[in-house]
């Protein structure tokens, strides 16, 4: 059940809450995830990168508030995935996560710089996260 908290607010962060029973943290977290995705231009971006435009994505990108979005993504992710199961070490398993928004925020900063496309980058930072997800499965 935590791996299904933890990948619905993978897909829209605040669901994995509400499948928890906590409504009114999902629904922050959406509202929050909503405007933040709306004034960073998010989806935009996601939909030219991924369509060869790189560079235009970056001019489309808003920065200001997409350097929020990979931080509050993780964060999102492992609550959903921490407060599935009750008595989980809380030390521990936000170690993959904190460094999944690490990556994700070097991905933010330096991905217009590499050759590469610029939210390839940040997609990077659901690999440690799922790792985490399998490593502290029995906590």
């Amino acid at each position: 059940m935590r791996n299904i908290a933890a990948l619905y607010s993978m897909l829209m962060p605040g669901v994995g809450q509400m499948y928890n029973g906590q409504f009114f943290k999902g629904i922050v977290f959406l509202i929050i995830e909503h405007f933040d995705n709306v004034f960073g231009n998010i989806n935009k971006a996601i939909y030219l990168d991924f369509n060869g435009l790189t560079r235009q994505a970056v001019s489309t990108t808003n920065f200001e508030y997409m350097l929020f979005y990979p931080g509050f993504y993780t964060f999102v992710v492992w609550d959903a995935w921490y407060h599935a199961k009750e008595s989980a070490d809380k030390k521990k398993t936000a170690i993959p996560f904190l460094i999944g928004g690490f990556i994700g925020e070097i991905g933010a900063i330096y991905g217009n710089r590499l050759p590469i496309p610029t939210l390839f980058i940040g997609l990077l930072m659901i690999i440690p996260m799922c790792f985490g997800m399998i490593l502290f499965r029995e906590q």
